[in-house]
């Protein structure tokens, strides 16, 4: 009789333990669940991030674009590098605004070869040099995606007296 206690309290006890695993793997898998629908993905954080700074909130954009930025959004990464080249929300660093276009343009954002363009056309960061300029300048305004906008952009500061814009325009015969 005793063993028979002493395996009914022993099964009793298991049986209590694998219910609590269960409340406990059923709470986990909730909290997982919430946590993965609130989940955003690079492009809602960009999105984000443009929208605040469009209203002109920097210092909120920038946590948004470094976040999308850094898991590849190569729109995130033009506008992160737009606020480094500005010190919209933090401080100006020509280095990092260079590097952030330089991941965007690699991903082939039309926006982002036009900077890196105009880098090289300046001498920002890197060495003066009007050739690699003019070939991202032509890949900047011949890119399938957004390269009409860039050169409708470089247009309208030619229009309004822009002598960078207007050498632009020259390098690429347009």
């Amino acid at each position: 009789m005793q063993k028979y206690v002493f395996f009914h309290n022993f099964a009793a006890e298991i049986s209590k333990k694998i219910t609590d695993m269960k409340k406990i793997i059923a709470l986990l898998a909730f909290v997982m669940c919430v946590f993965t629908l609130n989940a955003q993905t690079p492009k809602e954080v960009y999105q984000e991030g443009k929208a605040l700074y469009e209203a002109k909130k920097y210092n909120e954009a920038f946590p948004k674009f470094l976040s999308a930025a850094e898991k590849g959004n190569k729109k995130a990464q033009y506008y992160l590098g737009r606020c480094y080249d500005k010190g919209r929300g933090v401080a100006q660093d020509k280095k990092a605004a260079f590097q952030w276009y330089q991941k965007s343009a690699d991903q082939e954002y039309a926006k982002a070869q036009y900077r890196l363009g105009k880098c090289y056309l300046k001498g920002k960061v890197v060495a003066k040099d009007e050739k690699k300029a003019a070939e991202l300048f032509l890949l900047a305004v011949n890119n399938p995606k957004g390269g009409d906008e860039v050169l409708k952009d470089i247009k309208k500061e030619a229009s309004e007296g822009d002598a960078d814009a207007v050498k632009i325009l020259k390098m690429i015969k347009k």
